[in-house]
């Protein structure tokens, strides 16, 4: 087993820091010794679905980083993960005794993959173990929470990349790029919906449906909607409003079901949103003046693909599933090694959460216009 880089000596690093920091860079670009290309090791924190499924066989994929450790609150899945991926004894740990990972020369990076309410809590925790830090969507509860996590990566000197996987994807690329290039003229309007309907007979501990631990529609597939409308415009949103509704009370009990939202952007640009653990939605479009392009499905895991009023296609292959999730991880690992900051960083998700907790307002307040400080 690879053990980490290790840091330069102090006068190195302080003349590294200072030009990063002439630069505009100091606080925000990790530290890896100059030249490193070996994979970085990669620790997965929680064993659900999209690290067992997903995340997991992703890293077997990468080029940059490598599946090296484990963190679970649950013994009995261990001794399947250990077996399926080689991981040591010494590269696992429970939630009580993570800390330890500071110790682990091993693990270079972790990947929150928990419920909502301890992305927080386990980022800061990673950045004082001097651990580099990826972290799923959405990054928070709220923009407070986004911006301490920020802050502690930063004071630690360790990289923290939010896993907005669909910025990595080849045809979503291609639609940002749009916002800038303005084939079409003046943008206009925007469309982005993304749902499913589910949760039907639902029953357990499902921590998508509890309020405490950032259950609800909006957190979870509406952040895709969300983000989608902010890279569509190119710009940030200056004012919200937004309606939340429950058509199945027996499930959803103190968390959206089904949420509207509609973006006000500079120069008049309006972004009509939706998200819903009800209704089955997938699409993102651009209303132009001279035109209109879209994708659809827009944050599907394979199979994004798009068209616009010129006849172009938005349809570049990049394999099955997981592929994005491999795309994601190498871009991510990449930056760490070349001392760069990340496609997506901590102040993308902050900036997301800033908008969540205006539409959050709105909606308590019947559909008030929020503006976005």
């Amino acid at each position: 087993m690879m053990s980490a880089a290790p840091v330069l000596p102090d006068p190195s690093r302080r003349r590294v820091l200072g030009a990063l920091g002439a630069a505009g860079l100091a606080g925000t670009v990790p530290f890896v010794r100059a030249g490193t290309r070996r994979p970085l090791g990669v620790a997965l924190v929680g064993l659900g679905y999209y690290s067992r499924d997903l995340l997991a066989p992703a890293l077997q994929m990468t080029k940059h980083c490598r599946l090296a450790g484990i963190v679970t609150g649950t013994p009995a899945k261990v001794e399947e993960w250990q077996r399926r991926h080689a991981i040591p004894d010494r590269n696992v740990y429970d939630y009580a005794g993570f800390d330890r990972i500071a110790d682990n020369p091993d693990i270079d990076v972790v990947y929150i993959v928990l419920p909502n309410h301890l992305h927080k809590p386990f980022t800061l925790r990673a950045a004082a173990a001097g651990k580099h830090v990826w972290c799923e969507k959405p990054m928070a509860l709220d923009a407070t929470e986004a911006r301490a996590m920020i802050d502690a990566c930063r004071h630690h000197r360790v990289q923290l990349a939010i896993g907005y996987r669909m910025q990595h994807e080849p045809n979503t690329q291609a639609v940002m790029a749009l916002a800038t290039s303005r084939p079409f003229g003046p943008l206009q309007r925007i469309r982005a919906e993304a749902g499913f309907h589910g949760f039907d007979g639902a029953s357990g501990d499902n921590w998508r449906l509890d309020p405490a631990r950032g259950g609800g529609a909006m957190y979870d597939m509406g952040v895709y909607a969300l983000n989608a409308a902010r890279y569509t415009a190119g710009t940030e949103p200056i004012a919200v409003t937004a309606t939340s509704s429950i058509q199945r009370p027996e499930i959803f009990r103190g968390v959206d079901e089904t949420m509207r939202f509609r973006l006000e952007f500079p120069d008049g640009v309006t972004a009509d949103c939706a998200t819903s653990f009800g209704e089955n939605m997938n699409r993102l479009r651009a209303e132009c003046a001279e035109g209109w392009y879209e994708l659809s499905p827009f944050q599907a895991y394979e199979g994004v693909r798009g068209e616009a009023s010129d006849g172009r296609r938005f349809d570049v292959a990049i394999g099955a599933t997981p592929a994005q999730q491999a795309r994601q991880m190498d871009a991510d690992a990449l930056a760490i090694l070349e001392h760069r900051p990340p496609r997506v960083p901590g102040e993308e998700g902050w900036r997301d959460m800033r908008v969540l907790d205006a539409i959050f307002a709105s909606a308590r307040d019947g559909g008030a216009r929020v503006e976005i400080g």
